[in-house]
């Protein structure tokens, strides 16, 4: 076990970032990882299927991504539209920071928004005098290692096929893999949990306990709750799909389901963590030291996520977004 952050760096060439799609969703290679005897095999996501048992249960995120990258009019100012408080409020990010100081105003579509006050991690909180447009004038924030903006293409495959509830910032990636004919024939139910701009944060301190971990919204209807407890395994895909269930676990392995459940969650899964709603995780591969490399080290074990992602790069394997995805069993 380790708690150093740079215990869980490894190198990664960068023609192996996929900056775009595959032509068809579920053409994606997929690593796959046997906790119990530590085989590490290498597959097709077109096999994904072999491996679920009858009893099994899919857990999906539902969340859909909104265009919340902002320009002002006059091209100077960008922002991101990170929580929407009321119709005309938002907390956003803006660059350059030094632009907007509390008092200062900005235009984006012809709607003027006024700076009400600067938190202490940076985040502006903007007053619009009239709600903003996002589908109009926003554009969807890719991650910045794709080294691109958002194109025409992106509007359906930065979306899961299963996408519902608009308030993500980023997509959770693991699910964009599945089609709707692979969906039609797996016992599967969904969550929401609106990814935010704090995936994309790295670890910046030295141990990775001094990490302050984000927190982003959730909801889980009872009737979802009930069929996760009755399951025989529960497939999480993607670590959204871990971070609220395993928020909302109680010692029991159970998810409370007499009513619907709403909230955030800010649970920081690292090692050493004892994983009580999850029994198998489908997910991506994950940027070098970030939390969700560490989530995954957690369920699998440092050393075998390590030799794993070693493997993807001799491999070639296309990292992040939209790139290839990894089994764990």
């Amino acid at each position: 076990m380790s708690l150093k952050t740079k215990d869980y760096h490894y190198p990664l060439p960068e023609e192996l970032i996929a900056s775009r799609p595959l032509a068809e969703r579920s053409a994606s290679r997929m690593l796959v990882i046997h906790r119990e005897t530590g085989v590490i095999e290498h597959r097709k996501f077109a096999d994904f299927e072999n491996f679920l048992k009858p009893e099994d249960l899919l857990v999906l995120n539902n969340t859909r991504v909104i265009p919340a990258r902002l320009f002002s009019d006059d091209s100077r100012t960008e922002l991101l539209c990170l929580d929407q408080l009321s119709p005309t409020l938002w907390r956003c990010l803006a660059k350059p920071g030094k632009r907007m100081k509390t008092g200062r105003s900005v235009v984006v579509g012809g709607i003027t928004g006024n700076v009400l006050e600067v938190f202490e991690n940076g985040d502006r909180l903007i007053e619009w005098e009239s709600p903003l447009d996002l589908h109009r004038h926003g554009h969807l924030a890719l991650p910045h290692y794709m080294g691109r903006g958002d194109e025409e293409m992106d509007k359906e495959r930065y979306q899961t096929v299963f996408s519902k509830e608009e308030g993500a910032i980023a997509a959770p990636t693991a699910g964009l893999h599945f089609t709707p004919e692979m969906l039609s024939r797996i016992r599967h139910d969904f969550i929401t949990l609106h990814v935010g701009v704090g995936t994309f944060r790295p670890v910046s301190v030295d141990h990775i306990k001094d990490h302050v971990m984000h927190s982003e919204k959730f909801s889980v209807t009872g009737e979802t709750a009930e069929k996760i407890n009755r399951a025989g395994r529960v497939i999480a895909v993607g670590t959204t799909v871990t971070r609220v269930l395993e928020s909302l676990a109680g010692e029991r392995q159970r998810i409370a389901s007499e009513t619907d459940q709403s909230g955030a969650t800010d649970i920081f899964i690292h090692p050493p963590y004892q994983f009580k709603a999850i029994d198998a995780l489908l997910t991506n591969f994950h940027l070098p030291e970030s939390t969700l490399i560490m989530l995954v080290s957690a369920f699998a074990t440092r050393e075998l996520t390590l030799e794993a992602y070693r493997q993807a790069v001799a491999e070639k394997y296309r990292f992040y977004s939209y790139g290839d995805c990894m089994l764990i069993l």
